[in-house]
């Protein structure tokens, strides 16, 4: 069983967590990357800090909650020991207003009298400077304003604001509606505003979710799944984020605590490659715009790992000693020091993502002949690094190797924009781009075979094993039937497969021996599985997946092979995909009901 019950809510432009008992747990602004106003999943030091947005009944006895149908919307319902019942619409407006889509910097709750005569306390206390100190406040005759860093926020509400202020309890007597968004007086009367926007916002994501092409089979999963990673694009610039949390360690008290609240090249194309297959372009034209600016401003297509949201480079690291971490558990690190490192796989995830812009006459803008030259730019350092070393897709932060997994993405790189320059009718750029992925896939087939074992090894020249050597059928350099697919695939399931759970690998890495399983992992084991001709077994492996899945429907980055507890970073990008790909791959066709 896992702690992470948590709910997120959002707009795709800022988010928050909403835990079992209608506490707002997690939440940055001005953005997913900014400083948590709420913050106690994380544990602050000082008694006073709050760090939270609750809502409870007076002797509550029971909380439940759900999702409004294909939105991020959540509904809790209270209930307390008298029988009195309240339910509780959670959401961060999202809809059309003026040509536009409207996505402020805002948190909406609205509370809902169901039956009997239940009490309701509200308690606001929102951080600054990472959980250093509640944030000071001023208050008016229907709004609270607080002194948020970089900018104030303001409850606006027709809930009396004395008794939130105190945090006393009173009867709920009828609808009470809350605004906490930019500090500026509301327009309007705020109850029917907000109905309005619940209404509107709900629309919005219905008709988004509308128009995926989902599976037959475990529809509900994959919609849930999309909708959760649609909520981890910014989509003023098109990052997408591998988390929405920071610090939640991979394992108890193992000091493997990552901020993933940045745009990882390698995490984002595994994002819009899972929702491309459900048809949810908008995702990736956004992010498409996002990566031309990385690679006009890339000196010499040099490209980092990760980037802010905004694109920043510079992402030094850093501990929040206000905060002592999930459970406990710290540090809890702001920054990630991995964009210091150097991942040659980032190369073919940027042309990878690109390609199919070259392809689909169903995108607003379909790539040009000038997006093509700023591509060759990282192909070329794809070339020039396809056999250097690198910290790798797991980023060792105490040791190199020439991955064969980089490797295969240079190859990639080189493979693909080949493809490119045929569509742009530019055949001697095509021969170009296609003799160097000849020379990589001749270089990589000499040097990452281990011989004694008749397979790919994870690094030039060594034998040792990891997961991503399950990825080689997936970027298509080799086909699913291949023998030398098959005796690898082998291998790496006997090494590092945990029953049902699948290890990045098994050796001692910078923090010692892995705790825990890496969800994608596993779901890289179910889709071999499949390949390999033992689809019933991929089948029963995903189900038992479905089983760890959160109260919310979602995952988080690791499992525990032991217990079977969730841990690390939630909801996490890699094992959304996971559940998505899976299901595409094993569900029955539509054509079996017709």
């Amino acid at each position: 069983m896992s702690d992470l019950r948590l709910w997120p809510i959002g707009n795709c432009q800022v988010s928050a967590l909403v835990d079992g008992e209608a506490g707002l747990v997690w939440g940055c602004a001005p953005r997913v990357d900014g400083d948590p106003l709420f913050c106690s999943l994380l544990s602050p030091r000082g008694e006073d800090v709050g760090g939270e947005w609750r809502l409870s009944l007076e002797n509550q006895v029971s909380v439940e909650q759900r999702y409004l149908r294909n939105t991020p919307v959540l509904v809790t319902t209270l209930t307390d020991a008298n029988g009195g019942v309240a339910e509780v619409f959670d959401f961060c407006p999202r809809h059309e207003k003026s040509g536009r889509t409207y996505r402020p910097v805002a948190f909406v709750r609205i509370v809902r009298p169901v039956s009997g005569t239940p009490r309701l306390r509200v308690s606001l206390k929102p951080a600054t400077n990472w959980g250093a100190k509640a944030a000071e406040h001023t208050s008016g005759s229907n709004h609270i304003r607080y002194l948020l860093k970089p900018q104030p926020l303001r409850l606006t509400t027709d809930a009396p604001v004395g008794q939130i202020l105190e945090e006393r309890s009173f009867r709920l007597e009828r609808p009470l509606h809350f605004f906490f968004g930019p500090d500026e007086p509301f327009s309007g009367n705020v109850g029917h505003s907000l109905a309005a926007m619940l209404h509107q916002t709900v629309e919005e994501w219905r008709q988004w979710v509308r128009g995926l092409a989902i599976p037959l089979e475990w529809q509900g999963i994959v919609i849930r799944a999309a909708i959760t990673l649609k909520l981890c694009q910014h989509e003023e610039t098109g990052a997408i984020v591998a988390a929405l949390t920071t610090s939640i360690p991979e394992a108890a008290n193992s000091g493997r605590n990552w901020d993933y609240r940045y745009c990882w090249i390698r995490d984002a194309y595994y994002t819009v490659q899972a929702l491309n297959r459900l048809g949810a372009l908008d995702v990736l034209e956004n992010y498409l715009s996002y990566l031309r600016n990385i690679v006009d401003e890339a000196e010499g297509g040099q490209i980092q790992p990760l980037y802010s949201v905004s694109g920043e480079p510079k992402l030094e690291e850093w501990v929040a000693e206000g905060l002592a971490g999930y459970r406990g558990m710290g540090p809890v690190r702001v920054g990630n020091a991995a964009y210091h490192q150097i991942q040659h796989d980032a190369y073919g995830q940027i042309i990878l993502s690109n390609a199919q812009a070259f392809f689909d006459q169903r995108l607003f803008r379909t790539a040009t002949v000038e997006d093509f030259r700023a591509l060759e730019r990282v192909g070329e350092r794809a070339w020039e690094m396809h056999d250097q070393p690198d910290a790798g897709l797991w980023e060792f932060r105490t040791r190199t190797s020439v991955h064969t997994y980089s490797s295969v993405m240079s190859w990639a790189a080189c493979d693909r924009l080949g493809n490119a320059a045929e569509a742009l009718g530019l055949g001697d750029r095509a021969e170009h781009w296609r003799d160097r992925a000849r020379k990589i896939r001749a270089r990589i087939e000499e040097v990452s075979w281990y011989a004694p074992e008749q397979r790919f090894g994870a690094t030039f020249g060594g034998g040792e094993l990891d997961a991503s050597l399950l990825q080689l059928v997936d970027m298509r350099f080799v086909e699913p039937d291949d023998p030398r697919f098959r005796s690898t695939f082998d291998a790496v399931e006997k090494e590092l497969r945990k029953g049902e759970h699948m290890l990045r690998y098994a050796s001692e890495d910078d923090f010692g021996l892995p705790e825990t399983a890496f969800n994608f992992c596993t779901f890289w084991l179910i889709e071999a599985l499949h390949l390999a001709g033992r689809g019933g077994e991929a089948r029963e492996l995903y189900e038992r997946m479905l089983e760890r899945l959160t109260p919310a429907g979602l995952l988080s980055e690791d499992t525990d092979f032991q217990t079977g507890e969730l841990w690390g970073n939630y909801p996490q990008t890699y094992s959304l995909v996971g559940l998505i790909n899976c299901a595409m791959l094993l569900s029955r066709p539509w054509s079996a009901v017709r």
